[in-house]
């Protein structure tokens, strides 16, 4: 694995030179390694680049939450070295689905095939997520009591009782000079949590690229109601319904994930 940082965006290579180039976009309170286990499943046909997005991981926090200047610090970091050669096939999953849609519609010459996982491009709702509340629970503890990750494990069961959503969240906890410390920008992300959950009015852009929509059964953020707006914006939409699944497809269901992505992306 090679780091590539520039001031804005962080983002770890996987895998050697190959024919497929691929950009893997993560969720909130992710970063670009949660799609680890996909990007080795591509290899050796395909080497990806994961991305850590704004306000999250090792890359810069931002002023404002903002689609737009997003995916525009995702294309200048792509221009800059991994799409500096041609297009590259873009994968954003949640949060990271509408950075790449965005990316899509606004950088088109730098995306050959677009896959969107369990996300649409309507604003999602505080009905569509337990964001909010996760948000919360993690501004709430006390970090200065916290001397061990299992500190923090532990303060935080009441309040999110799943083991596997504490482990996730967990990830995001560093330790500083001064302590452990989250690597989230959790005052932006809490502030402007509608603007997460939104998405960016775009007129008179589209993509006309391929594009694969995964959904997954259990979850709510791709309904039916929302294939008209997929459609206008990317008309070569094909939507697939992982079952079994609900909002953390990559995870829940790797396999059939770099299946799909290996026949998607290869066709």
């Amino acid at each position: 694995m090679i780091d590539q940082t520039s001031p804005s965006v962080h983002s770890v290579v996987v895998g050697e030179a190959a024919p497929h180039r691929v950009v893997f976009l993560h969720g909130l309170f992710g970063r670009g390694k949660n799609l680890m286990r996909i990007a080795t499943g591509l290899e050796p046909e395909a080497q990806s680049l994961l991305v850590d997005l704004p306000n999250h991981g090792r890359s810069a926090w931002t002023e404002a939450f903002d689609y737009v200047e997003i995916a525009d610090l995702v294309a200048e970091h792509l221009r800059a070295g991994f799409a500096a050669d041609g297009q590259v096939d873009v994968v954003g999953h949640s949060m990271g689905g509408k950075v790449a849609m965005v990316l899509a519609l606004r950088h088109p010459e730098l995306v050959r095939r677009l896959v969107v996982i369990d996300i649409s491009p309507v604003a999602s709702g505080s009905s569509r997520g337990e964001f909010r509340h996760l948000l919360e629970a993690l501004a709430g503890l006390d970090l200065g009591s916290v001397t061990r990750r299992s500190d923090a494990d532990e303060a935080l069961k009441a309040a999110i009782p799943e083991s596997g959503v504490r482990g996730f969240l967990l990830q995001n906890l560093r330790r500083g000079e001064h302590g452990f410390e989250w690597e989230p920008n959790l005052r932006l992300l809490r502030e402007q949590l509608p603007a997460v959950m939104g998405f960016p009015d775009l007129p008179g852009l589209t993509f006309t690229g391929p594009v694969l929509w995964i959904a997954g059964e259990r979850s709510s953020y791709v309904s039916d109601e929302d294939a008209p707006a997929m459609r206008a914006l990317f008309p070569r939409t094909v939507r697939m319904t992982v079952r079994g699944a609900g909002h953390w497809v990559h995870s829940e269901k790797p396999d059939e994930v770099v299946t799909a992505l290996r026949t998607f992306l290869g066709g």
